[in-house]
């Protein structure tokens, strides 16, 4: 083929191409726990981003989906990679509490809206200059540290064992439920602490047994969230238990079995999605993501995922008002977008319903969470 006919091919597909609609892409990371301590955790957030907006307005979506296997030194190389090489214009991640405050700098810095679909309020309290760019897909830990407290108060619990992981998440909790309980006369009498990669916490348990609590509150996430409970009914101890959010997945049951009957947790409504009025704006939501998980995975979620269902709902509302300011991949768009989603009101999501300031960057009320025992192997509503 001559040189000119290659040249006249070539400037008529380049015409071709200019003459079709120029549609904005838009790139959001995505950096889940699917492997390793935190899996339980997550896998469901994993599974969950094929369920996530792929076009709002006029912009294609593209999800950038990564594994941080549970490690913090990873999520920072998941970032930085998301940042610097695939020019993201929002992250939602990671996983795990200790993971997402190792990030947050690397987000502020970079000027891009992170998502974070974490347990641990300390990701956004007390709010930063860097934490203005972090998100919270979950609800802060005083929302469910009260409708634990209030139970306690009401059933007549006067001393409390505490036994949480020793990182951010059982830090925060320790401090969140420390202050509630002593405003109710609620004396903690033991303060325990363990790893997510613990295998046996026999000597910590062995510490709240003596103290001889009326109940035990256990602050983990995950499967991390069962070992502490099953030991202590393994030594006798005839207690309350007490668990926090993070025991809100069906392997919890499943891994605890007849040991963790009778726990009360405060948490998600879709754990008793049957038992929730219609009238609840969340319900509908929730039924239609568990449908959709279903349909995809072959098995329900556990509540993790429908934080990053959520965090999908987010920008679905955030993304045309930060439009206005520029395009996807440009510092105005991803700054607008972060002003866009601190203004959210009223959104209803999966769990509760989102109403961001710029003091609150989680959102939730008491409309956020439910409290919950198990009965029968089951998650019931507290009657």
């Amino acid at each position: 083929m001559h040189s000119k006919t290659v040249s006249l091919a070539a400037a008529a597909v380049l015409a071709t191409l200019c003459s079709l609609p120029a549609w904005a892409q838009m790139k959001v990371g995505v950096v889940t726990s699917s492997t390793g301590p935190t899996a339980l955790v997550g896998i469901p957030q994993k599974n969950t981003v094929p369920l996530l907006p792929k076009k709002i307005g006029d912009i294609d979506v593209q999800y950038i989906s990564l594994d941080d296997a549970s490690d913090p030194t990873a999520s920072v190389t998941a970032f930085k990679k998301l940042i610097s090489e695939e020019n993201v214009d929002a992250i939602i991640g990671p996983s795990g509490s200790p993971n997402a405050m190792g990030v947050i700098q690397f987000v502020a810095e970079a000027g891009v809206p992170m998502l974070a679909p974490v347990g641990t309020a300390a990701v956004v309290l007390p709010m930063t200059d860097q934490k203005k760019w972090v998100f919270k897909t979950t609800q802060n830990d005083d929302i469910i540290a009260r409708a634990l407290v209030d139970h306690m108060a009401k059933t007549g619990i006067k001393t409390v064992g505490f036994i949480g992981l020793n990182d951010p998440y059982g830090e925060n909790w320790y401090k969140v439920f420390s202050g509630l309980a002593a405003e109710k006369g609620i004396k903690i009498i033991a303060n325990e602490r363990y790893m997510r990669t613990d295998s046996s916490v026999t000597g910590q348990s062995l510490k709240l047994l003596s103290a001889r609590p009326d109940a035990v509150l256990i602050a983990a996430p995950g499967a991390a969230s069962v070992l502490p409970e099953a030991t202590l009914f393994d030594q006798g101890y005839k207690g309350k238990f007490y668990q926090t959010h993070g025991a809100a997945l069906p392997d919890f049951l499943k891994l605890g079995g007849k040991k963790v009957e009778g726990t009360i947790l405060a948490a998600s409504l879709m754990l008793v999605l049957p038992e929730i009025p219609d009238s609840n704006p969340s319900k509908k939501v929730a039924s239609d993501y568990i449908a959709a998980y279903e349909k995809l995975n072959g098995s329900k979620p556990a509540t993790f995922g429908a934080n990053v269902y959520d965090a999908g709902l987010l920008l679905e509302k955030a993304v045309p008002i930060a439009q206005k300011a520029g395009k996807p991949g440009t510092k105005e768009f991803r700054s607008a977008l972060r002003d866009a989603l601190e203004q959210t009101k009223e959104l209803v999501g999966t769990q509760g319903v989102y109403n961001m300031s710029a003091a609150d960057h989680s959102g939730f009320d008491d409309r956020g969470r439910e409290l919950i025992t198990v009965k029968n192997g089951q998650w019931a509503l507290v009657k």
